[in-house]
């Protein structure tokens, strides 16, 4: 999983420099492709359910499976990125917000609390702990800025299969769920909205957007709880 893994973010870290103003997101899905390719990476979106494409483009209000256009990103739009790679047998997921071009001060707060409220639900993965400490160490990290976590859609186990169980939400309550042991690998992944928690999926599907229009932020990391602590997967 460790090859998967620093595969997928490595692809995702690539994908993500090429995110300026007048780029198309049909564009940075045909890069992760590409780079898929190179590395002799299947892409683990793509078909999956009938997804139609290598990677999940989701700008401002869209908050998850956000399908590629040819429209131009505009300076000022934040994009939310989620890849994932098959490499024998294993899979590995993740996901990045990133400016596009210079951003208002409230986008770069968002995106700076999401990736922290990651790393705050990261922290709890470890052996002993239960499913509800990663998810209200979350939750309670957002809820201190006024944000809120989307409650449709959640992270998962990931291994041999990109969706394991179990489910892992965003929100919860400390000392609740599943006791966590030694082994397991979790794709942990923070989807936080500006404004009312609520969502909406358009006609197309797929792609997840905010009720009320208000921005949306996503980071992901593959996590492995361990001994020694949680070890992220997804890194280069």
């Amino acid at each position: 999983m460790r090859v998967a893994c620093k595969t997928a973010y490595e692809i995702l870290t690539i994908v993500s420099e090429f995110v300026e103003p007048g780029i198309s997101t049909f564009e940075l899905d045909r890069i992760a492709a590409f780079e898929a390719s190179k590395r002799k990476a299947k892409c683990a979106f793509k078909g999956y359910h009938g997804y139609p494409s290598s990677l999940c483009c989701s700008p401002n209000s869209q908050v998850v499976h956000g399908l590629p256009t040819k429209d131009a990103l505009k300076s000022g739009d934040i994009l939310s990125l989620d890849f994932g790679v098959f490499i024998d047998d294993f899979y590995g997921d993740a996901a990045v917000t990133v400016p596009v071009g210079h951003v208002s001060s409230a986008a770069e707060r968002l995106m700076s609390v999401t990736k922290q409220s990651l790393h705050a639900g990261i922290e709890k993965a470890v052996p002993g702990n239960r499913l509800g400490d990663i998810s209200f160490a979350v939750q309670s990290f957002v809820e201190g800025y006024g944000y809120s976590v989307v409650r449709d859609f959640v992270g998962h186990g990931i291994g041999r299969n990109l969706h394991e169980d179990p489910q892992i939400p965003n929100y919860g309550s400390p000392g609740k769920g599943l006791k966590l042991k030694a082994g397991m690998v979790f794709a942990i992944e923070p989807m936080i909205n500006e404004k009312s928690h609520e969502v909406i999926v358009l006609d197309d599907h797929w792609t997840v957007v905010t009720s009320d229009g208000g921005l949306s932020a996503h980071f992901e990391h593959t996590v492995a709880i361990t001994d020694k602590g949680p070890e992220i997967l997804t890194h280069i």
